[in-house]
């Protein structure tokens, strides 16, 4: 199959060896003090490599390679751990556990009672599912939010939903590549405005990258924000 995976200059590398480091997958190994991708299907495209390389050595291809399969990177894990502590959360930062508030809330009752109304304006919300033509995106903003986002801040709805179209995903665990699809309907449909919402974690880089790169494609002049919450919901950067 055809997807992005990323490609590595032995020339440019200095074997620091950071790029291995921060490969949550364990794609990239050091062999005769260079950096390289040891399999394929271990790379899940996503690039959290690329900022940590400092020479720039590191870049994203689109070539033949075998599917990501994330079955054979956790049996690598599960393999690499055996005889060691338990370690809470794997090896990516994304999925580490903390704590971020006492979880003592008020009980809610689960009966449809009045209260807040839901900011979403269309159906379906998994960008998986959208389609690329809609009457609803005519004239319309375009929230695109990492699925995680919505429940660190309990004013999601007012502050980033009401008054857009909004599109969820993970870059982690859906399969495939986001940017065709957001590429079309950028292109077809008379969008006005682009926001991404995303979780600080390494993983939600990818629904960055493929929001830019849909913009930067669509042929059109479209603003685009980028809005980056803490685990806690503090907004980050805007």
């Amino acid at each position: 199959m055809i997807r992005t995976i990323i490609e590595i200059d032995r020339d440019k590398c200095n074997g620091c060896g950071a790029c291995a480091h921060a490969c949550h997958e364990g794609a990239i190994g050091m062999v005769d003090g260079k950096a390289v991708l040891l399999r394929d299907d271990y790379c899940d495209g996503l690039g959290d490599c690329l900022p940590a390389c400092p020479t720039g050595a590191i870049r994203f291809v689109q070539r033949e390679a075998a599917a990501y399969d994330a079955a054979a990177v956790l049996a690598k894990k599960a393999a690499a751990l055996k005889g060691s502590a338990p370690v809470q959360g794997g090896g990516c930062p994304g999925s580490r556990s903390q704590i971020l508030h006492s979880a003592q809330a008020p009980a809610i009752s689960t009966e449809d009672t009045s209260g807040p109304v839901s900011a979403l304006s269309q159906w379906p919300v998994q960008l998986k599912l959208l389609p690329v033509e809609a009457p609803f995106y005519d004239g319309a903003s375009l929230l695109v939010a990492a699925d995680c986002s919505a429940f660190s801040r309990a004013d999601f709805h007012p502050r980033f939903m009401a008054g857009r179209i909004t599109a969820i995903g993970c870059p982690k665990l859906d399969e495939g590549d986001y940017t065709e699809k957001l590429t079309e309907i950028l292109r077809r449909n008379a969008i006005r405005d682009v926001l991404v919402v995303r979780m600080e974690v390494p993983c939600c880089g990818g629904i960055e990258r493929a929001v830019r790169t849909a913009v930067a494609q669509c042929g059109k002049d479209l603003p685009l924000q980028v809005v980056t919450l803490g685990r806690d919901g503090h907004i980050l950067e805007a």
